[in-house]
Order: structure tokens, then C-alpha cells, then sequence
């Protein structure tokens, strides 16, 4: 698929404030499931400076600074990203141990994957048991096991749009079994950690609309590390594996570091506030095009 994103974002502040340097993570992956053809971010008022980086989790960013005091920040973000996974399920489990629940990874894998296992022990005991049964219901498949949590969670789960806030916590959100696309995502996360496997949060764009969401917006996903595999997306609030029907802008431990924009500003009981826009609009290319193309003449 061919997308389009535009993405707007406009800050404004009640008073002129001193913009602390900002990092923006809105700049698409480039890897073996998709190709980035344009990208362009328009900074209004111009920064003092900018600096396209790496950061921690090896995501592409940009870094602004600031020398003087505005009232408003705006950032204006054209894309056109091409997605070439149309099977999910394009893999194998390469080692035996990846197999079967609980996973274990090859001593260098392990060791190269910690961040994205770190805090296991420290999961709700109600969250672990809950991954422990739905584990079992697939007999401790692995590969079973990744799709059944993204469905029960899409099936027996309330989504909810809720634009603003820290993700709820996975305990919470098991026990409301309510919660935006970013509450799933970590609690499945969290279940897949429980199991021995390798999680990580992802924010992006999707061309599919979940019934609680009326516009297009950032939308947050899972992607969990199988030998063989690597990392494959599952998307709990739309019950999906992940293929062309997604953009990833980036990923890591947990959401914080996955924000799509991470700053701060100085100024005393300053309010400030927020408005974006996101439009995703998405085409067939290639095979699809052709397939599409043919379907539509045996239609007439």
C-alpha cells in the first residue's frame, strides 16, 4: 500500500514561553516491511536549530532548539510511505526453545533483547495468570498464542477513544476490560513479557478505523521479537497481525519513549494547549494495483 500521511500539530501557550530543546518522532521506519519515499517537517516559528538523530531505541528523530521565548509552536508533517508485508505470517520459529511457552531466546538474542523483557517480574500476578490461560486455550504455541491474545483482547474488550493521558496500567485495563488502543498495547505487551517473550509498544498511523474512532489519529500497536520471525506486529484493539495496513513511526520499552513529540517549557502557571490533525489516505501499488484492476473489469 501507497500511503499518504499529513500531521499537523499547533501548540499555544497563554503567555510567551521558553521552549526546552524538543525531540519529534514522526518520522517513519525505514526496514523490510516498509519504504519511506518522502518526508518533509515545517517548523513554525523557524527553530534556532535542528538535528536529525538516532535515538536510544534507534528510531530516526529530530532534535529542536530554541534561543528565544514564543506563544506558539507549530509543526506541519508530509509523508508518503510505501508498506510491502501483504502476509503476516510469513514466518518460522527458528529455534526449538522459541517454540513453546514460556520462551527462551539464544544467549546472545537474550542479551540483545533485555530492554524489551525488563520488569517481567514485576507484572500483576493477575495479568501473568491471565496470559498463563490464554496460553494454554493454544496449548503453549507460540505463534498461536500472538494472534489468540490480540483477538480475545479485540473480542471480550470495550475500546474507547481517549485522546489525552498516560496508558492505564495492564492490571487496570484487564480488570475494566476498557481501554484505548494504548492501553491494549501495553497490556499486551505485558502479557507477552509475562511469557518469556520480547515486547515492544509501537506508535504509527493505521488505515483501519476502529469503531470508537471517528478520525484518523496516531494509533498504538505491539510488536513482540520471534526467532525467525523477528519483530511482527499484532494490533489488540483491531484484533490484527500487522501487515501493509499499518505505518510504524517508532517503537520501544514502553510508551514514554514512543511519544510522538517529547518537550517542556518554562514559564509560571502558564496553560497551554493542543490541537493536531492527522488524514491518512492510503492506495494499492504494485501486485494489488494490478489485482484490484483486474477484479474491477470481471466486476463490469
Amino acid at each position: 500500500m501507497l500511503f499518504h500521511i499529513r500531521h499537523v500539530l499547533h501548540y499555544r501557550y497563554a503567555e510567551p514561553v521558553f521552549l526546552e530543546p524538543t525531540t519529534v518522532r514522526l518520522s517513519p521506519r525505514q526496514d523490510a516491511s516498509q519504504r519511506l519515499h518522502h518526508h518533509s517537517l515545517v517548523v513554525e516559528a523557524s527553530p534556532s536549530g535542528r538535528s536529525p538523530i538516532l535515538d536510544v531505541n534507534g528510531g530516526e528523530a529530530v532534535v529542536l532548539w530554541f534561543d528565544d521565548r514564543r506563544q506558539e509552536l507549530r509543526l506541519e508533517l508530509d509523508m508518503r510511505v510505501e508498506t510491502l508485508r501483504s502476509n503476516p505470517f510469513d514466518w518460522i520459529v527458528t529455534e526449538v526453545e522459541a517454540r513453546r511457552l514460556p520462551v527462551t531466546y539464544p544467549p546472545a538474542e537474550a542479551l540483545a533483547l533485555a530492554p524489551y523483557r525488563q520488569g517481567a517480574e514485576a507484572i500483576s500476578p493477575i495479568v501473568t495468570a491471565w496470559a498463563e490461560t490464554l496460553a494454554a486455550e493454544v496449548g503453549g504455541d507460540t505463534g498461536t498464542l500472538l494472534i489468540h491474545l490480540a483477538d480475545t483482547i479485540h473480542h471480550d474488550f470495550h475500546h474507547v477513544g481517549r485522546p489525552e493521558g498516560e496508558p492505564m496500567t495492564a492490571e487496570q485495563t484487564l480488570a475494566d476490560r476498557t481501554g484505548a488502543c494504548r492501553d491494549t498495547a501495553m497490556l499486551y505487551v505485558e502479557a507477552c513479557r509475562s511469557l518469556g517473550l520480547a515486547a515492544r509498544f509501537v506508535s504509527g498511523y493505521s488505515m483501519h478505523h476502529p469503531e470508537e474512532v471517528t478520525e484518523h489519529e496516531l494509533h498504538a500497536w505491539a510488536e513482540v521479537y520471534v526467532p525467525g520471525g523477528g519483530w511482527r506486529g499484532y494490533d489488540p484493539s483491531l484484533g490484527l497481525a500487522v501487515a501493509d495496513g499499518h505505518v510504524a513511526l517508532t517503537s520501544a520499552p514502553d510508551h514514554r519513549l514512543a511519544a510522538a513529540v517529547s518537550g517542556s517549557y518554562r514559564g509560571t502557571g502558564i496553560e497551554s494547549t493542543l490541537t493536531y490533525g492527522v488524514v491518512v489516505t492510503a492506495a494499492p501499488t504494485g501486485k494489488d494495483l494490478d489485482e484490484l484492476l483486474t477484479k474491477r473489469k470481471e466486476d463490469r
